[in-house]
């Protein structure tokens, strides 16, 4: 239990601390201190191996931030901090990631790679697309609804293949050559659902196809 409780002492110091940023240093800039949160909490991913307790990890760790975020979004019942989380363009985005990253948690728990994958893809990859391609995207294009950047689309691709990598690495799993044939398809994969994802669901979407496809072709 020790590790456990360290493991969350750092991830609430973690999120505090990204919250005193956003909220405090960047609060001028609102859409900006949104998409960098939306980022820096994937380094939470790197926390991950210190939790030697699935349950822990899944409903004390994350799971807390599903109702602390949406106690953020728009549909809050305290005014005061009503619709905190819909300054980047998504009203229940961030909900849906602590959705998300509880249901990882606690389904791959003994895959840790493959929760860091589906968080790493979500926040590095969904979330530098949006910001690099918001700010440098010139050429856009709408599929359902949302207009979406050539050029973020391509950083959704380069960010999450780079990521996918990153995570095998620091769990130390062996990037064998079925990996590195299979990382850029299941990157592609992932560029192709953001693309065609409503805002805010992506990260319900982007994040569930790479953990599950990694899952499917890599380990079952």
């Amino acid at each position: 239990m020790s590790n456990d409780i360290i493991g969350l002492v750092l991830v609430y110091g973690y999120v505090i601390l990204l919250l005193i940023i956003t909220e405090k240093v960047l609060n001028k800039y609102p859409v900006m201190s949104r998409k960098i949160l939306h980022i820096l909490t994937g380094n939470i991913a790197f926390i991950l191996p210190l939790f030697q307790t699935r349950e822990v990890m899944a409903f004390l760790a994350a799971g807390p931030f599903i109702l602390f975020t949406f106690l953020m979004s728009p549909y809050s019942p305290i005014k005061s901090i009503r619709g905190r989380t819909s300054a980047a363009g998504h009203s229940m985005g961030l909900v849906y990631y602590a959705i998300t990253w509880t249901i990882l948690a606690y389904v791959f728990f003994d895959h840790m790679e493959i929760i860091a994958i589906g968080i790493f893809s979500m926040s590095f990859g969904d979330g530098f697309a949006s910001l690099l391609g918001t700010t440098f995207g010139k050429r856009k294009y709408k599929i359902v609804g949302d207009e979406k950047s050539y050029l973020g689309s391509f950083f959704m691709f380069v960010f999450t293949l780079i990521m996918m990598n990153v995570a095998l690495i620091y769990f130390g799993v062996e990037l064998t050559s079925a990996k590195l044939l299979v990382l850029p398809f299941i990157a592609l994969i992932a560029m192709l659902v953001e693309a065609v994802t409503p805002k805010g669901l992506d990260n319900i979407s982007v994040p569930f196809t790479t953990a599950i496809l990694y899952w499917a072709f890599l380990v079952a």
